[in-house]
């Protein structure tokens, strides 16, 4: 046991010896001016836009780290470091695949710096040019649609600038997109669908490198209008089958859980502020009795809404508005948060393609097959305070029925909304929360039936 004890203490002596001699490397001195070795070059390997120097450390107890500086493309001065722990160091911002002369020094805790060392590599190719050549637009529904991928997910800014005619005026608009996503969908909204665009767009990295433009003239975008739930002397267009019917053995949903009625998701009003207007409680809620229309699951939380929009329609996209129920001390309310859908499918019925039975809805014999056009998530924004949430609720979450390639559905007639998940997150994971009880209005767009051209209707 003895013997044990004097290993012990030996041991934590020695561990106690090799941390002061560890805290004297942090130790700056004030007479130390000793210019330290330079660092041994052994080997570079070229990245995409940068390239990682290999070396061997200068034996110097004061060594802080190593150090490389290049000019970048738009002449700013950027610093590369690396600490004494480690034998390499990557080096950014050569934006073009050509050879770049920089150097690296080795520098002390003093601030006293070796020789230079000139480095030359030519990088693999940078990652605005991977973006540049992803990029791809298309018109919107009175928006223009601009896609790109990111496969190196090193942040990128994106410009894109527009020109177009807004009631009868010419307007300039430059936008900027930063992001490091691997992939990006993004949406210009608010443009004049009877007026083309010019767009011109182009990448550029944190170092100031870009690339040249992408230019595409005379774009015209994409024309819907809202398809009317009521006509002229303000009757219901729009049906809701009764809760307990069924198309295709989907069923609807139960609506009318805590204070909400399902009828109200249709007749064209808001949740609105609580207890003082006409709309106070409008909205939908399941009261967790969704009915799924899925096998073994007869009542759950995923819930479908069947719409008879009353005549065909080409549908091209979907505005969704959430339970809002806010008070004076709270004006988010439950905005992007609670017990709203977050994600969602689209789906419509077609009776083209038909099924081996009928379904009797309000004295109509319908059959057909339902067919899933998209699936949703609603964006969740961040940092905003209590207010900002506002404009953005009562605005309402767009969502195309073909996102990636804007377009319309063949005429029909039945309109499925599927709710999957709740908005809220669980254990900081966004759309996980079971509680998708809540919605307050659909409202659609589109075109008449027979109104496009067929090369606009895409088939699911």
């Amino acid at each position: 046991m003895k013997n044990f004890r004097y290993l012990l203490i030996t041991f934590l002596s020695l561990l106690g010896l090799c941390a002061c001699l560890e805290e004297g490397r942090f130790q700056i001195s004030a007479d130390d001016d000793t210019i330290p070795g330079v660092p041994v070059v052994t080997n570079i390997k070229p990245l995409a836009g940068g390239a990682r120097i290999y070396y061997d450390l200068p034996k110097d107890e004061q060594l802080l780290q190593i150090v490389a500086e290049i000019v970048a493309f738009n002449g700013k001065t950027f610093k590369f470091s690396s600490s004494y722990f480690k034998d390499s160091l990557d080096v950014w911002g050569l934006g073009e695949r050509k050879e770049y002369s920089f150097n690296i020094w080795a520098e002390t805790r003093g601030g006293i710096k070796s020789a230079l060392v000139p480095v030359k590599v030519t990088p693999e190719i940078s990652g605005i040019w991977y973006v540049k050549e992803s990029i791809v637009i298309n018109p919107g529904f009175g928006a223009l649609i601009v896609d790109w991928k990111n496969p190196q997910a090193q942040t990128v800014n994106v410009f894109v600038d527009l020109d177009f005619m807004m009631n009868g005026e010419r307007k300039e608009l430059g936008l900027v997109y930063s992001s490091n996503a691997d992939s990006v969908h993004q949406v210009i909204p608010d443009l004049s669908s009877t007026e083309e665009v010019n767009v011109s767009i182009r990448v550029e990295d944190i170092y100031g490198n870009t690339t040249d433009e992408i230019v595409e003239n005379n774009i015209q975008l994409l024309k819907d209008s809202k398809i009317p739930k009521r006509d002229a002397n303000g009757n219901p267009i729009w049906v809701l089958p009764k809760t307990n019917d069924s198309i295709d053995w989907v069923p609807m949903c139960f609506g009318d859980g805590a204070n909400g009625r399902l009828e109200r998701v249709i007749d064209d009003l808001i949740d609105f502020k609580e207890g003082t207007t006409s709309q106070t409680n409008n909205y939908m809620h399941t009261n967790f009795m969704g009915r799924a229309g899925i096998p073994g699951v007869q009542m759950g939380n995923i819930w479908n809404l069947i719409i008879d929009l009353g005549d065909y329609w080409h549908i091209s996209r979907v505005v969704t508005h959430q339970r809002w129920d806010y008070t004076i001390g709270n004006p988010r309310g439950t905005l992007y948060q609670g017990e709203n859908v977050g994600n969602f499918a689209l789906w419509v019925l077609d009776e083209d393609e038909q099924g081996d039975r009928a379904w009797n809805i309000y004295g109509e014999e319908i059959s057909g097959t339902w067919v899933r056009i998209s699936e949703h998530y609603v964006p969740i924004p961040v940092g905003l305070a209590p207010i900002e949430y506002v404009p953005l609720g009562v605005k309402g979450d767009e969502a195309y029925m073909f996102p990636q390639t804007p377009g319309y559905t063949k005429p029909v007639r039945w309109f499925r909304y599927e709710a999957l998940s709740g908005i809220e997150s669980v254990n900081n994971i966004p759309y996980a929360g079971t509680r998708s009880n809540c919605l307050s209005e659909i409202t659609l767009f589109g075109m008449p039936k027979g109104s496009i051209d067929d090369k606009d209707v895409i088939i699911k």
